[in-house]
């Protein structure tokens, strides 16, 4: 990426580290996507948080007894994705710091390389040293593996054919029973094997050190098995600890000691360190990206629209209008906006906005990655402000990027995100302010599910007729019996996503916006964002009409025009503003 050479050195630059601006308030989407790194659900859950214009996959691998968990998947592809060696450009993640999330992945992904580290020893003693037996055990899990997923994906039918009429429930249920008399078919020639097994083990047909060992291939593995789930349980249950704790508001601090370099010569340490900061100063960058439908990436669709758009008359007949140009009349709306915090009365209203300009750069709809621009202009991923000038006056017609003011408030502890945009352009003598409302609605409901325990709910010994909840292990065998057979490879990521598969992201990628759910199904969030727009607008107006009015422009065409735009944004209705339904 040609923005990263030019900023290669920019976070040695002298002056004091302050916190960016627009940090505060974004815990909870910030924690709420972190958690994910700590989970232990099936990966596959992650594509229920899917939404319509981004969707995230989980690929199958060779054998599912090296399958990822949801944790384990998210961690491995956020890390690579966002501080991979050669990385595509980010999207930015508004209302959260993806760099905290990064340190989350991190801090889970040492925590199972110290895991790993310890399983990989007990499956070698156990495991590798009695191959045979080892061997054999494999294969019974994984048919075991088999043949619940067929009679979990046959009850899954049952259940999506119960609304579809009868005839598709009763092929649904004759799949399932067939599913379960082929797992029961499976079961009890298992069993029936076993049973053999155990008896040629008992009387071997000969003796000596072969018949010892063979009787040790079967039986130390199931005492690794057992020790290697011990081992599972302690780091399943510290994990969770990590991912309750995020959710509650009050989780322990990812710990990457791999990121402080000791001394000069780390320099793995000193290049993790870079790329965190790269990573924080990726996510101030001033330039976005307009995706046709999409929206701008990262602020969510565009729900409204209001023009006002008039022509420039001198006020007095016969004398022409002081000259001026768009970004005279930005810098004046800039400067009212940050009055919208003030009011009259004393009841809240708004808090402080982030006001910031805005190059926005169109890219295709399906476009699977951005490009930043680079070259004298850009700074630090920042465009310069004489750029940001002259695209401003210049660049309003035809091809190239566009200049817009946004005024953006982060709510809802980072759960909501609205963006008012607004823009300038004078063609002929037609002076044209748009504004253009975004909205980005909560990280979806999965990233905020805490975790639940493992119960069962039994009868008691004397009074049966009562019941009661039995806590189960948090690790069952069959999961401690994948992990013990992951961690041998884990020294070699790829190696592992061949085998047991991987989480694919969504590009172009952005922790925030790939997430995210529509605010309009939260009846207060969409109300907040409904109510943004009016203030907004009347601001806007108001500083463009005193901007012509000292330029000598009749404005009585334009504060009619603002009158009737003020009645139209108070429509309750969200739109589809980028869909052109022509």
């Amino acid at each position: 990426m040609g923005a990263a050479v030019a900023d290669d050195a920019f976070d040695f630059r002298p002056g004091a580290q302050v916190p960016l601006q627009g940090s505060a308030g974004q815990t909870a989407a910030t924690f709420a996507i972190a958690s994910a790194a700590y989970r232990d659900d099936p990966a596959v859950k992650i594509e229920e948080a899917n939404n319509d214009w981004h969707k995230s996959e989980v690929t199958s691998g060779k054998s599912s007894l090296f399958a990822p968990n949801l944790g384990e998947a998210f961690s491995r592809a956020v890390q690579l994705r966002m501080l991979g060696g050669g990385r595509k450009p980010l999207i930015q993640s508004f209302g959260t710091e993806p760099q905290v999330v990064v340190e989350h992945c991190l801090a889970a992904n040492n925590i199972r390389r110290g895991r790993d580290r310890l399983l990989t020893i007990i499956t070698v003693v156990f495991g590798f040293l009695f191959l045979p037996g080892f061997l054999l055990w494999l294969v019974a899990f994984q048919i075991r593996q088999r043949n619940n997923a067929r009679v979990a994906l046959a009850e899954k039918e049952v259940k999506e054919a119960s609304g579809k009429g009868a005839a598709a429930t009763r092929e649904a249920k004759k799949h399932e029973r067939a599913a379960h008399g082929r797992s029961a078919v499976a079961t009890t020639i298992m069993a029936i094997i076993g049973v053999g097994i155990v008896i040629l083990l008992i009387k071997l047909p000969f003796g000596g050190f072969w018949a010892w060992y063979l009787r040790a291939c079967f039986v130390m593995p199931v005492i690794g098995a057992f020790w290697a789930r011990r081992v599972c349980e302690r780091t399943a249950q510290d994990l969770r600890d990590r991912w309750d704790g995020l959710l509650s508001g009050g989780g322990i601090g990812a710990k990457i000691p791999e990121a402080v370099p000791g001394s000069p010569g780390e320099t793995a340490a000193e290049q993790l360190r870079q790329n965190l900061a790269k990573l924080s100063a990726e996510q101030q960058s001033n330039t976005v990206f307009y995706a046709g439908p999409k929206g701008i990436l990262g602020m969510g669709t565009r729900w409204g629209s209001w023009q006002l758009a008039e022509d420039l008359v001198s006020r007095e007949p016969g004398k022409e209008i002081h000259p001026f140009r768009s970004w005279d009349v930005i810098r004046v709306i800039h400067d009212q906006l940050r009055m919208l915090e003030r009011g009259p009365l004393h009841t809240g209203g708004f808090p402080t906005p982030s006001i910031k300009h805005w190059i926005v750069t169109p890219i295709g709809e399906n476009a699977k990655a951005v490009a930043r621009p680079t070259g004298e202009d850009v700074d630090a991923f920042q465009i310069k402000q004489h750029e940001i000038q002259r695209i401003c006056n210049e660049q309003q017609f035809g091809s190239g990027d566009r200049h817009y003011l946004g005024v953006q408030f982060t709510l809802w502890d980072g759960q909501l995100v609205i963006t008012m945009l607004i823009t300038v352009t004078v063609l002929h003598e037609t002076l044209r302010i748009e504004v253009t409302g975004h909205a980005l609605g909560p990280v979806h409901s999965l990233f905020t599910s805490k975790p639940e325990g493992k119960t069962k709910t039994v009868a008691k010994s004397i009074r049966f007729w009562e019941t009661t909840d039995k806590s189960l292990p948090l690790i069952e065998a069959d999961d401690a019996v994948r992990i013990a057979v992951r961690a041998p490879f884990s020294w070699y990521p790829p190696l592992l996503d061949f085998l047991g598969g991987k989480l694919v992201l969504p590009e172009p990628f952005g922790l925030r916006h790939a997430w995210a759910d529509q605010p309009w199904r939260h009846r207060f969030m969409a109300d907040d964002a409904l109510r943004t727009a009016t203030p907004v607008l009347r601001v806007v107006h108001s500083a463009a009409i005193k901007v012509l009015e000292e330029h000598g422009v009749d404005t009585e065409k334009f504060g009619n025009r603002s009158g009737v735009l003020s009645g139209l944004v108070q429509d309750p209705s969200p739109r589809k503003a980028d869909v052109y339904d022509a």
